[in-house]
């Protein structure tokens, strides 16, 4: 990572949108500190246990499966959302298994869509959550869940991990009947915290994700785990890397 902490937060209203590689460059009229993170689900949640059980249950058609299921669910969230017949997220991520199966032309018993379904609701932690969360409350960042996912999973998860006293705010779009990258889901950072957008770094763990918070108005991080590319959106993240780890170095660097 070629980018410090103190490049990163030069940030204004009517700054322009730059990537990390640029960020040198920006001047703006004034600095603002990053005083909390919000954080996605997956940043913190494995979600590789569920492909693993998918290719177990439907040898050789995991990968396809969770290709169709992924895209799909997402789908009908916003279709949901959109059309004023909002679904929450284990609702849509059902229907979307089931029209994932009948696509695939693979038989969906009620004990493999038990066991799939399950798997979204007993998520785990990657494993450099523990520490790389620890490090950053000791460092005085307040630290939120702002996520699609039903408020009682990320609850659950976190405290299987042993990290729920960890967060200040544990928050789902469920209570806005909508989903991310619906403006209103991210405000919810603001309203909880009451702290001005640019005081709240967004960690992202999708392409998608940057870019809603990046349209937003909240410097963004993207935790890019499956090395994927950057959408063609318009806009990038502030800054990116790997792992927790990277995070931590960032926003910690030069505080």
């Amino acid at each position: 990572m070629t980018v410090d902490r103190r490049e990163f937060l030069v940030l204004a209203a009517g700054s322009v949108l730059v990537s990390a590689s640029s960020l040198a460059a920006v001047h703006t009229a004034r600095r603002s500190r990053i005083k909390a993170i919000a954080f996605d689900a997956f940043p913190i949640f494995d979600p590789r246990p569920i492909a693993q059980l998918a290719e177990i249950l439907f040898p050789g058609n995991g990968p396809a499966i969770m290709n169709v299921w992924r895209t799909r669910q997402f789908d009908y969230q916003w279709l949901r959302a959109l059309s004023g017949r909002y679904a929450n997220f284990l609702q849509a991520t059902e229907e979307s298994l089931l029209f994932t199966t009948k696509q695939l032309h693979l038989e969906l018993s009620e004990d493999k869509r038990q066991q799939l379904m399950a798997a979204w609701s007993n998520l785990h932690v990657w494993p450099d959550v523990p520490d790389a969360i620890k490090a950053l409350r000791r460092s005085g960042l307040r630290l939120v869940l702002l996520s699609n996912m039903a408020a009682s999973v990320l609850i659950d998860g976190l405290k299987g991990a042993r990290l729920r006293d960890a967060f200040e705010a544990i928050m789902s779009t469920d209570g806005i009947r909508s989903y991310k990258p619906d403006p209103r889901a991210y405000r919810m950072a603001m309203d909880q915290l009451l702290l001005p957008r640019e005081e709240i770094l967004f960690v992202a763990f999708a392409g998608w994700d940057v870019a809603g918070a990046k349209w937003f108005g909240y410097p963004t991080y993207w935790l890019n785990r499956q090395v994927s590319p950057a959408e063609e959106l318009g806009v990038q993240a502030d800054a990116s890397g790997q792992d927790l780890n990277s995070l931590v170095q960032f926003v910690l660097r030069d505080s």
